[in-house]
């Protein structure tokens, strides 16, 4: 089979595409010929070494993908060849074979096509985590998207209106709040030319919002908290911009607020049947049109270091998905 693959730590460039030999599944585990794989920030950083998850070189990047069951290992009952699934793999998707144990396999939503699918996943299954396990967000309550026009940050947007919030969201330009309006956003911060803090203070009669969900970092979520309201929770989402901040803790005393944490990988392999029950109403929720997964760009998989490099680079709107 063909696949894409890591053999040394680097930039995209450094990546190589060769014939390997077909992979084989143990028990619980199956095999998905892969039809799409989307592309995503963890993608950048895991083959750089600078991911949580170090998969041993050389190794196949791609951390999701939909495609059809091809072989299935011994024990596993959920699922059979011919099927339409999805699944979470952290790496390997960016194959023509990938396996996979059958825990992380979710059907394909009646009416969802293989590309759609392969962006569903991690960046809905992220964005539920954080807004409903995590953060608890209620209706008319507020929440701020930080990056909200990649794919994490508009499934933000979407799932926080279908939860009954009014959501504010941020981005560097204005084709991409566009973006973020076309998906729901009540209202629209553009932080590369408007004061952050000065922005939400109007925005919410100086209450501030109730929730926070940070996939950026950098120098964002310092004036992000400080603009939270009493008991609001700020949801730790990723560090686009590249920074970690550090954040002074006298802010989550004097805000009676919460810092929570939000990894959805090891969330996905710690609690299997709760995050299989979340991308169940994710999917009920697609299927009333109420989410609406934005692929802005579909490209070979022949062309995955541009694709990561797009990536990196903060240039992608919604996402971008490999075809295989």
């Amino acid at each position: 089979m063909k696949a894409v693959l890591c053999k040394a730590y680097g930039p995209p460039e450094s990546l190589v595409i060769e014939d390997i030999p077909s992979v084989v599944p143990g028990p619980g585990e199956v095999v998905i010929s892969v039809k799409a794989a989307s592309v995503n920030f963890p993608d950048t950083l895991i083959i750089q070494n600078k991911y949580q998850t170090k998969p041993p070189l050389p190794f196949s990047p791609g951390s999701e993908c939909a495609g059809v069951v091809k072989e299935v290992g011994a024990g596993v009952t959920r699922v059979r060849p011919g099927d339409r699934v999805m699944a979470v793999t952290t790496y390997g998707s960016f194959a023509e074979e990938v396996v996979t144990p059958e825990s992380r396999l979710l059907d394909i939503p009646p009416g969802m096509d293989f590309q759609t699918a392969s962006a569903f996943t991690l960046t809905y299954g992220t964005s539920g985590h954080a807004l409903i396990d995590r953060g608890e967000l209620k209706a008319g309550e507020t929440l701020l998207v930080l990056g909200a026009s990649g794919g994490v940050g508009l499934a933000a947007i979407e799932i926080g209106k279908a939860l009954g919030a009014k959501v504010i969201a941020c981005a560097s330009s204005t084709d991409k709040l566009a973006v973020c309006e076309e998906h729901g956003a009540d209202d629209v911060i553009n932080y590369e030319t408007q004061d952050l803090r000065e922005r939400i203070k109007g925005l919410t009669n100086g209450v501030g919002v109730d929730v926070v969900y940070d996939a950026v970092g950098g120098p964002y979520s310092e004036p992000a908290l400080r603009s939270i309201s009493w008991r609001g929770r700020f949801l730790v989402i990723g560090f686009a911009a590249g920074e970690i901040p550090k954040i002074p803790l006298n802010l989550p005393l004097l805000k009676g607020c919460s810092i929570v944490g939000v990894y959805s990988g090891e969330f996905v392999k710690r609690e299997p049947a709760h995050f299989a029950a979340l991308m169940k109403q994710l999917g009920e929720w697609y299927q009333l049109g109420r989410l609406k997964p934005f692929v802005s760009e579909t490209l070979p998989l022949e062309r995955v270091a541009e694709a990561l490099t797009l990536m990196s680079s903060r240039k992608v709107k919604g996402k971008l998905v490999l075809t295989v």
